[in-house]
This record gives C-alpha cells, sequence and structure tokens, in this order.
C-alpha cells in the first residue's frame, strides 16, 4: 500500500494537510477566522452524503479519549485495521508528525497532545460541523445516521433512563439509528424511547419471541411486524436528492449474551447473516436502490466477515468495537467488494462518505473519518442550551469533587486500563476481597493528569442499568475458567464468535495469556499478588465483582464502591495496573 494512495483517506489528508490551521506542531488555531468552513471544508464531490457517528455514550460534552495501545488482532485480522496501535498506526497510514492527526488516531503523546489540543467531541460542536456539513452539500441530499451506544454511559443518560439523548439526537437531526446498550433499559422503556425518537430506529435480527406472540404481550403487541417477528422495522428507503438508498438495520447480536436478558425478556437476537442476505436480496429486486447501506452495530471484525459472506452491500457503517479507522476498508467477497466503516466513539468523530451516484449505481465515492476537535469548532447555541437545561437538575451532584489524579485514567484497551485498575482496587479494599473482577467494558472517558475527579467522571465509567455488586468465594478452578471464557470471546479465530468488550478486568491476581492458544489454553500461572502463590483450583477465593449479567447482585452500585474507595486514597500519584504477561505475540502491530 502507498502511504498516500487510498482514494477514502487522501480526501482526509488533503482537507488538513492544505489547511494552514492544521500544520505540524502545537500551535492553536488563530482567533481571526470565525467561519467553520476554515475548519471542515470539503471539497465538493458526489450527489449523496452519509454522516455517521456512533458510539458517544451519553457524552454530551466534549471529552478526553485516550485511543488504545492494546487492540490485538489474530489469525486473518493480524496487521489489519483496526488492529494497529501507537507509532505503528502512524506509520501505517503516513501521519506520523501531523500532531492533530496523531492525536486523534492514536495514543501516541496522549497527555501532551490533550494538554494543548483540549478535549474532543460534544453535541453542540457536533451540531455545528452537522449543520455545516448538510448546508453545504444540500440537505435533501444529506443523511444523519447514529450506529447506537447512545443512550447509556452517562449519569444524565441513567437518571433519565436515555431520554436525555433521545432529546439530544433529535435536535441533531439523526435520520436513521440502531442499538445495542439501548437494551439496557427495560423493554417498556425502550419502546417510550424510541416512540419519542424522529429517527426510524431500524434492527433486521432483533425479533419477538414466539411464546411472547402466543401470548401477546405488550411488548409483543408492539411489533413492528408481527408476521414475520420483526420487533423494529429492518430497513428503510430513503430519497436523496435524485438518489434512492436503502439503509439496513443491524442491532448488536448478542446483547442477550453481554447484557441482562431479564430487561427484554420478549426478544431474541442473532448475527442473522442468512436473514441479512434475505433482505438484501429483496431491497434489489423488489426496491432497485441505487446503493445499499447496511448500518450496524457488530463491531468491526464482524462486520469485515458480514461483507464477506453476504453479498449485495455498497457500505457497512459499523460500530460496537469503538475503532477509529481512517479509511472505508475494502473487503472481497462472491459479487464484488463491500467498504466496511467505523465511527470510534464517544462523538470524537464524524464519518463523512460522499457518493456519486450515476444510472442507479455507485460511480465512485470518497470517504473522511473527521475528528471532531472541541477547540476549533463553536458551540451551537440550541444544542448548548439543551444541554445546559438537561444537566441543570445534577449539576450539584455530577459537579462533586472526589478525587485527584497525577495518572492518566483511561479505559480502552484488550486488558486493564487505569480506569479499571481504581475499580478493582476499590472493590479489593471495600469488599475485603483477595480477587477483583471488573468487565471488559470499552466505553468510559479519559482524566488526564492534574485532572480533579468529578462524580461525573466516575459515571462515565460506571453509570448502568445493573451496576450492583457482589462479593463470594469462587473456586480458582472456576476463575482460570472465567478467563479463559472471556479470553475466547475477544480472540476466538471466527469473527462471529466474538461476543464484544475486552478481556474481564482483574485485581489481586496476575497471569499469563497466550491470545492465539486454542479454548481452554489461552490462561496459565494465576497468581496472588498479595504474597505470590500461584492459584490452587481445589480452593476457593473471596472474589468481588459487579456487573452480573444473570441474577441482580445484592450489593452497592459500584460508583458508590469506586467513590468510597477514592475519598480515602484522595489523591493519586502513581499506580500499579495489573496488566497480564502477554505470551505468542511478539511482534503483533496491535501492542505498543
Amino acid at each position: 500500500m502507498s502511504k498516500l494512495s487510498r482514494r477514502e483517506f487522501v480526501y482526509m489528508m488533503a482537507m488538513l494537510g492544505a489547511a494552514p490551521v492544521f500544520a505540524n506542531s502545537h500551535t492553536r488555531m488563530v482567533e481571526t477566522s470565525q467561519k467553520l468552513e476554515d475548519y471542515y471544508k470539503l471539497k465538493p464531490f458526489g450527489n449523496a452524503r452519509f454522516l455517521h457517528m456512533t458510539d458517544s455514550h451519553a457524552q454530551l460534552l466534549p471529552v478526553y479519549f485516550r485511543e488504545p495501545s492494546v487492540n490485538i488482532g489474530l489469525h486473518g485480522n493480524l496487521g489489519k485495521p483496526p488492529h494497529i496501535v501507537g507509532e505503528k498506526l502512524l506509520d501505517y497510514y503516513g501521519i506520523k508528525g501531523n500532531k492533530r492527526l496523531e492525536y486523534a488516531y492514536s495514543c501516541v503523546d496522549f497527555e501532551k497532545h490533550a494538554k494543548v489540543m483540549g478535549r474532543t467531541g460534544g453535541f453542540a460542536q457536533i451540531k455545528t460541523v452537522v449543520d455545516y456539513l448538510r448546508e453545504s452539500f444540500g440537505k435533501d441530499k444529506t443523511l444523519l445516521m447514529d450506529g447506537g451506544d447512545t443512550w447509556q454511559g452517562s449519569a444524565t443518560a441513567l437518571y433519565t433512563r436515555g431520554k436525555d439523548m433521545v432529546g439530544a439526537m433529535n435536535l441533531l437531526g439523526v435520520d436513521v439509528a440502531v442499538g445495542h446498550w439501548e437494551f439496557t433499559y427495560k423493554a417498556e422503556e425502550v419502546l417510550e424511547n424510541v416512540k419519542m425518537l424522529d429517527a426510524e430506529f431500524l434492527a433486521q435480527n432483533v425479533k419477538v419471541k414466539e411464546d411472547a406472540l402466543f401470548e401477546e404481550t405488550d411488548v409483543a403487541m408492539a411489533a413492528y411486524d408481527q408476521d414475520s417477528g420483526h420487533a423494529f422495522k429492518p430497513y428503510t428507503i430513503k430519497k436523496m436528492g435524485n438518489a434512492r438508498v436503502a439503509i439496513i438495520g443491524q442491532a448488536f447480536p448478542y446483547t442477550t449474551i453481554a447484557n441482562p436478558q431479564r430487561f427484554i425478556p420478549d426478544w431474541t437476537f442473532g448475527i442473522n447473516d442468512e436473514g441479512m442476505q434475505e433482505i438484501v436480496d429483496e431491497v434489489r429486486e423488489t426496491e432497485k436502490p441505487d446503493a445499499v447501506i447496511v448500518l450496524s452495530h457488530n463491531g468491526y471484525d464482524t462486520d469485515k466477515k458480514m461483507a464477506e459472506v453476504v453479498t449485495g452491500i455498497d457500505f457497512i457503517m459499523g460500530g460496537h468495537t469503538h475503532d477509529g479507522v481512517p479509511e472505508a476498508y475494502p473487503v472481497k467477497n462472491a459479487e464484488g467488494t463491500t467498504y466496511v466503516c467505523n465511527a470510534g466513539s464517544n462523538g470524537k468523530f464524524l464519518n463523512v462518505l460522499d457518493l456519486d451516484i450515476q444510472n442507479g449505481k455507485i460511480k465512485d465515492f470518497k470517504f473522511t473519518l473527521l475528528p471532531i476537535f472541541s477547540d476549533l469548532i463553536p458551540e451551537e447555541k440550541s444544542m448548548k442550551k439543551y444541554i445546559e437545561d438537561v444537566r441543570a437538575p445534577f449539576m450539584k451532584e455530577l459537579t462533586r469533587e472526589i478525587a485527584t489524579t497525577d495518572v492518566t485514567l483511561f479505559r480502552r484497551g484488550n486488558f486493564n486500563g487505569s480506569w479499571d485498575q481504581i475499580i478493582c482496587d476499590a472493590l479489593l479494599e471495600v469488599k475485603d476481597a483477595e480477587i477483583s473482577l471488573s468487565p471488559g467494558f470499552r466505553w468510559g472517558t479519559s482524566v488526564i493528569p492534574g485532572q480533579a475527579i468529578t462524580f461525573d467522571d466516575l459515571m462515565t465509567q460506571t453509570a448502568m442499568t445493573y451496576p450492583e455488586t457482589y462479593a463470594r468465594d469462587i473456586s480458582g478452578k472456576d476463575i482460570k475458567l472465567i478467563l479463559e471464557d472471556v479470553a475466547d470471546n475477544l480472540f476466538n479465530e471466527d469473527p462471529f464468535y466474538q461476543q464484544g468488550g475486552d478481556m474481564v478486568r482483574t485485581g489481586g491476581i496476575s497471569y499469563k495469556i497466550n491470545p492465539k492458544a486454542k479454548m481452554g489454553e489461552r490462561i496459565s500461572d494465576i497468581t496472588l499478588t498479595r504474597n505470590g502463590q500461584k492459584i490452587d483450583a481445589s480452593k476457593s477465593y473471596k472474589v468481588a465483582g459487579w456487573s452480573t449479567v444473570g441474577a441482580k447482585s445484592p450489593g452497592e452500585p459500584v460508583w458508590e464502591t469506586v467513590e468510597t474507595y477514592l475519598k480515602n486514597v484522595k489523591h493519586i500519584s502513581k499506580l500499579n495496573v495489573d496488566t497480564p504477561d502477554i505470551v505468542g505475540v511478539k511482534g503483533n502491530p496491535g501492542i505498543v
């Protein structure tokens, strides 16, 4: 690959490299221009524009977000996006030295860049960019899509049961949406939010259970199509200028495995690739669209496999794995090429896909993963006011300072991040446990050194509908089984068996992991860090954790546990992160 030859990526480089405000320095933008086109002017191209954001996790305000330093790719995904991190990513895309792009796409010099360029994202900033890109291209030719994980991830989203984000989506002008963490509210609440949502909420792979239909439950009766069993509309046709485009929705396939089914007992989920092929074929034959787009929450590698096994899709605009990939990645299949795109997380990026549609098909396209640099973008007034109003009832609680830190706190990577370690340490100390386990969630923002840790910050790591903690005895044998099960979920050779998230976070133990080994053989040498003793399979250990997917745990919400711990610590001057000994992956470009 020549570094700058990809047509999808050149678009981005030309836009950033040609503008003096994006010169390779840490000089902030001069204040002489207030025109948005000086920051985000895209050369005119094509006749249909798709704007795509995903995994904002209810972050209405600008945030700090550190990209991963560990994102291991194996087998067919070795050395391929998104499994390239740090300096290797900068080399792969030829962007080393462009400080803005280094900060946007990589973990390289994160603290240094963060202090100079500040936060990214923010719905008021996103609305400014969206409005400009719509108006400059043509409102009737522009579509805004939301890839899910929007209604969860903050205190205000939890307190309002996602309604604060529904309001923000409506004000932003989202046209089409799909879901994942949206389904961690009760089914009745999900349906209520969907009813309030101006956008079409799509999901070809969410069905109503037959017994629920037979019993005529309220949820079943609210199904989009009781004959087909679709709980939600599977696809929609949108008129974009003179073009007709089909959008097919794909919700997270493993929602009822990764999250509690008890909240949504009447719905089933799955990859449903055969159903996807049937819908694509039906849409192509009956609707005769000029383009077929899948709005997906599968995750990047799963989307790439779907692009291989399902034909007739032009683009998959994906989410779930929080990968900010600055290209539309081409995947060959039996009938052609499908391009896979992802838009990162936390409002940090906006995908811009411009299509040149002629004679009923796509002649050419340009793709941009557009970073939302909050220091360059003025806040849109109506969204700014909406955010202020929706947060106002909770501001005293949100701004309460709990502790301070000299350590960068982050969560994102295949293994423990520093925020995860604080949660694990809190569970150990407050629950008086020997071992702690915390889910490998990918949502959560970053805190930079010198910043106070507020309750708002803590809730970006813990705000969810099943936060209850537990402390119970678990055998050494079962501890290994837990680690093996999650490792297989993460490193299974078949992306259709990768059920989301990263490796379970641990406290009180160290272990060795070989990601390339077979199921049941990846984990070894599990050792208690307090005394160096190896875990005995026949012995029981006191384990503390939270976020149980099955039955509700009996303990207090985890944010109370962590706040108790942080109030005792007061200031984090150093932090020992329990990173496992990773073997068998020497030279893997997914590890810094």
